[in-house]
């Protein structure tokens, strides 16, 4: 596994890669891998030729009251997976290189990007946009890896590539659970004991959503009112949305037919845990 730091390095080995017709996987993270990142790589290594893993902790997605500072960064334990699966490139840049004191340029993806999560976090997308087409940028890959628990995310992404024709094909998988349904997330560590046996009721509110839904209800004022009495019903939770949304455009849905995006995220503890899943409506 070769590691590389410097933009201009990482951009020269992507040229000389795709010069030898070689076809590159590209697995952006901030680091403090689990299965669902793993779960990436691995799509990126049947997929492509090369595969670069990147991690990078983005200041700019970040609110001012949020835990960049505080995010886990267990670099050497993320080396130790990554070398566990033999990928090609761990592309490591500093913050201050790809965000310096005079950088003012930035991507937004208007619309989507203050729907759901851009509600209570109006600076995350841009910041997200803005850091992953500068990457893109730089690895130059054929494809890219995404997860669906950041369903609003990958949305996002694949409208921005499509908008500016970046060459890129964005590959999207599936969320990855914990054994009892808890969608794994590096913020899943902020949890203490207690709190994370609580925080499987998300993923038990959005199987009551889908039972209801795909059981035939369609009063979606009713399933969204026992949705949040469920969350309702643990303490120290609080609830910051949970929607129906049409899966393409994000749009909240009155009428629940055909395939549904149920989209919640909450607070427990220091943690914003985030989950979705898709629905069949009758």
């Amino acid at each position: 596994m070769r590691i590389i730091k410097d933009l201009e390095e990482m951009q020269m080995y992507s040229f000389k890669t795709r010069c030898r017709g070689k076809t590159i996987g590209f697995v952006p993270t901030m680091g403090c891998l689990h299965e669902g990142h793993l779960s990436l790589v691995e799509a990126a290594k049947k997929k492509a030729d090369v595969v670069v893993v990147s991690i990078f902790v983005n200041p700019i997605q970040f609110g001012p009251s949020e835990d960049y500072k505080e995010y886990p960064r267990p670099l050497a334990t993320d080396k130790g997976l990554l070398e566990h699966f033999d990928i090609d490139v761990l592309f490591l840049p500093e913050a201050n290189k790809i965000t310096p004191d005079n950088f003012s340029s930035y991507i937004e993806v208007d619309k989507l990007s203050k729907k759901m999560c851009g509600r209570a976090r109006p600076a995350y997308f841009r910041g997200v946009t803005t850091i992953v087409a500068k990457f893109f940028n730089i690895v130059c890959p054929d494809f890219t890896f995404f997860g669906e628990k950041d369903y609003q995310q990958q949305i996002i992404i694949k409208k921005m590539v499509k908008d500016l024709g970046f060459a890129i094909k964005i590959i999207t998988l599936p969320t990855v659970r914990e054994f009892d349904g808890l969608a794994m997330s590096s913020r899943n560590q902020y949890l203490s004991v207690k709190e994370r046996e609580q925080a499987i009721i998300l993923y038990k509110a959005l199987c009551l959503a889908r039972q209801e839904i795909e059981s035939g209800e369609k009063n979606d004022h009713k399933i969204l009112l026992r949705v949040r009495s469920l969350i309702g019903s643990v303490p120290n939770i609080r609830l910051d949305y949970v929607v129906f949304a049409d899966p393409e455009t994000l749009d909240e849905v009155k009428t629940l037919r055909g395939k549904i995006l149920v989209a919640l995220a909450a607070y427990i503890g220091k943690a914003r845990l985030i989950d979705n899943l898709i629905v069949n409506a009758k």
